[in-house]
């Protein structure tokens, strides 16, 4: 099997294994492209929690992004967790740089057992200097409220959410509605011209973790094979309800989801 597109990731890790830039190599290699990464900051923590986070130096966030690209091109970028303002303006004027115009935000501020993973002036910076230089965001319900200074509570409330952030200078919103407690999933993707919904059964299972991170990765890398946008998060969020579906049911708290549900392992390698 030959790599389709090669996908640059810009995020923070997981020694877990779950979610982070550890479940974005995973996915972009499940999916059948070609991972590179340039790491944010490196945490210490389980399906019960994070323990510790330890920072990365923008400098050298800014030598993996570069020294990478001028070597392998990435055909698209997906851009996770930015835990402070300094590392913010580096990635802005790296990818500046690297003139990639499929690069995706997902705006990464809570881990799945409440650790606040950037601040408050990393929060406004990300607002004012990086949503409108990427073409699509993904936030959940609780990032959307922080970004909007919005409650969301109803499909309508996300669209509105969704609206004020493309006010903002975003390009195209996809609202993550995993957090609305419904029969359904609903994931709102609005641009200027348009607004898709997107519904899917809500599975009864605590092994979520990274499921954020694993939807931009993956829309990330049907993008870098040449899919419109609608049609990415389509078959992004396919995937990722059929890792959840299929979930290892690893670790005491919230569990990682089955990255590789779309690989078939060759007989000789059984």
């Amino acid at each position: 099997m030959k790599t389709r597109s090669k996908v640059l990731i810009i995020a923070g890790s997981d020694s877990s294994g779950g979610a982070g830039i550890q479940a974005d190599i995973k996915t972009v290699t499940a999916l059948g492209s070609y991972a590179m990464t340039a790491i944010t900051a490196v945490t210490a923590q389980n399906t019960l929690g994070v323990k510790s986070i330890v920072a990365i130096d923008p400098k050298e966030i800014s030598n993996q992004i570069m020294f990478s690209s001028r070597d392998i091109n990435p055909d698209a970028i997906k851009i996770g967790m930015l835990h402070s303002t300094k590392v913010i303006d580096t990635v802005v004027k790296s990818i500046k740089n690297i003139k990639i115009k499929k690069i995706v935000l997902d705006p990464v501020m809570v881990a799945k057992g409440g650790t606040k993973l950037i601040d408050e002036k990393a929060i406004k910076s990300l607002k004012s200097k990086l949503i409108n230089k990427v073409f699509l965001i993904t936030p959940n319900i609780p990032e959307a409220e922080i970004l909007t200074k919005t409650k969301i509570k109803t499909k309508e409330d996300m669209i509105f959410a969704a609206n004020k952030l493309i006010e903002s200078g975003a390009k195209n919103v996809l609202i993550k509605g995993g957090h609305l407690k419904n029969k359904f999933v609903y994931d709102i993707l609005v641009n200027k011209f348009e607004i898709k919904i997107f519904n899917s059964l809500r599975y009864k299972t605590k092994n979520t973790h990274g499921t954020g991170c694993t939807l931009s990765s993956a829309i990330t890398t049907f993008l870098s094979c040449g899919k419109p946008i609608k049609k990415s998060c389509e078959l992004g969020i396919k995937y990722v309800n059929s890792a959840i579906k299929t979930n290892p049911k690893y670790g005491k708290g919230h569990g990682p989801i089955n990255h590789i549900n779309t690989i078939s392992i060759n007989r000789k390698f059984r």
